[in-house]
């Protein structure tokens, strides 16, 4: 079985998992290409989308850290890698087991992952985050497999089911219409994935700026903490950046590192 997730942490952790022997499995495969942002009209493997993982990722709070920026512009590669050794599993016929969450950038990866998946014979199989778990008497809501310690994932394999051919066609369609669509922005409403424009979240921000100073990463970890959509705290920041340039927001306070900024709705 090949164990295949759609973020980093989500994967770091599963890897974990498996070298703890939580998880018996043989391998497991990263595809964190954030398909519900950009151009999907290329292909997810290409420079544009390596070009843009690193743009979304590299944000100027790290300051001047060349090494991270040349990481992060390695990672569009190494995706691609191991892209390829996914389909050389395929080939074997060696069966997948998909971990997916109703985060945009996970409901996309599942939907592209069958428009690819249609060409093959292997056994595909899911696991779905559940949304609320209960723990004790507590109840906690999770927005990412990330968000999960290495050893919990073995209490959700009987969550396990096999995804039926018949639906892994349905699940291409859906991918090959947003294709065509190809909107800024991909975003999950109802459990359905639909096109959007880039600004779809920004009345987030302007719910949470007020004419009051706050700091960026105040702001943005208000935004994160009382609305878990699965959306990155570098989206937001991008499109704080936008609002900027807009003249929609002022600037209080500048800073080399952009989540230090002090900001506040331009009056």
């Amino acid at each position: 079985m090949i164990e295949v997730l759609f973020g980093e942490n989500e994967s770091g952790a599963m890897k974990y998992a498996l070298k703890q022997g939580f998880i018996l499995s043989r391998d497991v495969v990263c595809l964190a290409f954030m398909a519900n942002i950009g151009d999907i009209s290329k292909p997810l493997t290409g420079e544009y989308r390596r070009r843009l993982i690193a743009r979304m990722l590299y944000r100027k709070q790290w300051g001047k850290d060349v090494e991270m920026k040349r990481e992060l512009k390695q990672l569009g590669a190494i995706y691609s890698e191991q892209l390829e050794r996914l389909f050389a599993y395929l080939k074997s016929g060696e069966p997948i087991r998909i971990w997916h969450c109703s985060a945009p950038y996970s409901m996309c990866g599942l939907l592209w992952l069958c428009s690819l998946l249609e060409n093959y014979d292997s056994d595909v199989y899911s696991v779905e985050m559940p949304r609320v778990v209960a723990v004790g008497n507590n109840a906690h809501c999770y927005s990412s497999w990330g968000e999960f310690t290495p050893e919990s994932f073995a209490d959700f394999l009987p969550l396990q089911r096999k995804i039926p051919r018949a639906e892994i066609r349905k699940n291409a369609f859906d991918w090959k219409r947003l294709q065509s669509e190809n909107a800024p922005l991909r975003a999950v409403v109802n459990g359905v994935v639909i096109s959007a424009p880039a600004n779809f979240y920004d009345f987030l921000i302007r719910k949470y700026l007020t004419e009051e100073p706050i700091r960026e990463a105040v702001l943005i970890g208000r935004i994160l903490g009382e609305n878990p959509l699965g959306i990155g705290d570098w989206w937001y920041a991008l499109r704080i950046d936008k609002l900027i340039k807009a003249g929609k927001i002022e600037v209080v306070f500048d800073s080399d590192i952009k989540y230090e900024r002090v900001l506040r709705l331009k009056r």
